[in-house]
């Protein structure tokens, strides 16, 4: 029940403290009823509403680490920037696999 609790306590500081997952979030509410709706079976389904889960969770690790850099120090440092360059990344590449699966799925 505690982890429970600690998981929406994260998701309710992604969502007041980043704008980003804020609009990954809306996001995700307008393509998965869409996805369900232009899937033609349960595969494509899955596909289409599968992909968009993953950028939430990227988006909530690329939040952790840039808070953990920010806490360890708000100087500038060449490792800190490269953590959060790398997190950001981690997150382009989750949107990047929507469109490409998106793209497969409906038009392939």
């Amino acid at each position: 029940m505690h982890a429970f609790k600690w998981s929406m306590a994260g998701f309710k500081a992604a969502f007041i403290g980043e704008s980003a997952f804020r609009q990954e979030f809306a996001l995700v509410i307008v393509l998965l009823p869409i996805g369900i709706f232009l899937g033609e079976n349960g595969i494509e389904r899955a596909l289409l509403v599968g992909c968009l889960l993953p950028v939430l969770l990227v988006e909530l690790l690329n939040t952790a680490i840039e808070s953990v850099v920010d806490r360890i120090g708000l100087e500038y440092h060449d490792l800190s920037k490269r953590a959060k360059d790398l997190g950001s990344a981690a997150v382009f590449v989750s949107l990047v696999t929507v469109v490409v699966i998106w793209v497969l799925v409906l038009f392939g």
